[in-house]
């Protein structure tokens, strides 16, 4: 994976673009030599009683990330889909994380999670909250009965603050496509989705958008009029849960594709911008190398700053984005050939073992 990007989500957007938001007794014997029917009975209503677990939560948590890469944090929510804790979330909520933690508000329980697998292409992804047991899982509706002004109700970890509030709205479009900036400085094209007046809040991302008490959205962006996600939102945008749920089960399955990554992510060790326009300077095309991490597989290989990595595995590298997909179709450990020009012009080439790094 590359360096996460380190600019500041507080850059200007179009008015017309919306933002992706982020912000556990044993039962004791009885010593008794001698037990009438009574007491029988009665121990065996206590272990009854004992072993019937009250489900955690409410189907709802928030996910808390460390952005190690960046210096930062970052908060959103996310939506449980079994009492073993498989949760489901949107990818950018996730991206650049080098750790994941999973809350249930108001229980006292959390957990440190791993990331299962995620489709960038779609935003959705699905972590796995370690050692977790007896969670209340979401109750799961169908997106496709959901009508033009259908009621909703969005929860989620509004402004980030570790609770779960709620916003209801309706339902003001279907099959909508939007373009979204991300944390990371690019731009992405998200279709299919719900549209929706329910007032959102940046930490909303990955929270269920729910119908009739049942998920069929998953929240992932939302437009504020004036570009940016510091203020309530009044037009957002949800993911269809139909849709969510088949990447979710594409996951589980260990099935990757073109878009859905599983398990761990290949790391190099380097930030890179597109070459065309750097600086104003006349640069060769590919990506041009703007940080590389100390010890990093790239560091290992040579690279600097100013560098201009032309190809990856075989692929000609035309934008930053080639280095990201090349790097999703590999896995931690793997090897993968270089084609590099230094700041002189002169040709390198370098075959790097890719190392364990956070999700894109």
């Amino acid at each position: 994976m590359l360096i996460p990007s380190a600019e500041s989500t507080s850059d200007a957007t179009p008015a017309d673009r919306p933002r992706k938001f982020l912000r556990r007794r044993a039962l004791r014997t009885f010593a008794v030599a001698a037990v009438c029917g009574a007491v029988a009975t009665i121990a065996t209503s206590l272990a009854f009683a004992r072993t019937t677990t009250t489900p955690i939560g409410t189907g709802v948590v928030v996910v808390t990330t460390n952005l190690g890469y960046q210096g930062g944090s970052a908060a959103g929510t996310g939506i449980v889909l079994t009492s073993s804790g498989e949760i489901l979330t949107n990818n950018h909520v996730i991206r650049g994380a080098t750790s994941v933690r999973i809350v249930v508000p108001g229980t006292g329980h959390s957990y440190s999670a791993t990331v299962v697998g995620y489709d960038v292409k779609d935003d959705i992804a699905v972590l796995k909250a370690k050692g977790a047991t007896s969670l209340k899982t979401a109750a799961i509706g169908n997106s496709e009965t959901l009508r033009i002004g259908s009621a909703v109700v969005a929860r989620g970890n509004a402004g980030g603050s570790g609770a779960i509030s709620s916003a209801s709205g309706r339902v003001t479009g279907l099959n909508r496509t939007i373009a979204v900036n991300d944390d990371s400085g690019g731009t992405e094209q998200l279709s299919g989705l719900i549209e929706t007046n329910a007032a959102l809040q940046p930490g909303d991302s990955g929270g269920p958008l729910s119908s009739g008490g049942k998920v069929v959205g998953v929240d992932t962006a939302a437009s504020t009029g004036n570009g940016y996600v510091e203020e309530t939102a009044s037009d957002a945008y949800a993911i269809p849960i139909n849709r969510a749920l088949t990447i979710a089960h594409q996951i589980e399955s260990g099935t990757s594709s073109a878009t859905v990554h599983i398990g761990a992510t290949a790391f190099l060790g380097v930030a890179v911008q597109p070459s065309q326009g750097f600086g104003g300077l006349d640069t060769p095309a590919g990506g041009v190398v703007v940080q590389v991490l100390q010890n990093s597989p790239a560091a290992n290989a040579g690279l600097v700053p100013g560098d201009v990595i032309t190809s990856v595995g075989g692929r000609t590298v035309t934008s930053s984005a080639t280095i990201a997909n090349v790097l999703l179709t590999r896995k931690p450990g793997s090897k993968i050939a270089l084609h590099y020009l230094d700041p002189y012009g002169a040709s390198h080439h370098a075959v790097v073992t890719l190392a364990r790094g956070p999700a894109q």
